[in-house]
């Protein structure tokens, strides 16, 4: 027969006590691991090939040498600071140099 400790507190008495895990906990816890992956899965960013849909390698290429044409004009013309501007017009998409100053 085992004698009962008196007098303990309640933190004494379930010191060595270990709770087993619940249905509840189980639930809670694949929804805690859910919802973590689609958090991650929701800040990696788009892939390369989603954002250059329907760009074909000589479409690519020909839009870096346009590029570069007017990267080198803008040179020659002294600037030195600007960033591109992208606008749609109905069927065109129309970049345009944004000048800093």
């Amino acid at each position: 027969m085992t004698k009962i400790p008196k007098n303990l507190t309640d933190k004494d008495m379930f010191k060595d006590y270990v709770e087993d895990m619940s249905i509840e906990d189980h639930f809670v816890r694949a929804e805690q691991t859910a919802k973590k992956k689609r958090q991650q899965e929701a800040e990696q960013p788009v892939p390369a090939e989603l954002t250059r849909a329907g760009f074909t390698p000589q479409l690519t290429d020909e839009l870096g040498r346009a590029l570069l044409q007017l990267k080198m004009e803008l040179f020659r013309a002294g600037v030195k600071s600007y960033t591109f501007k992208i606008k749609r017009d109905g069927e065109s998409i129309v970049l345009t140099p944004k000048y800093k100053q």
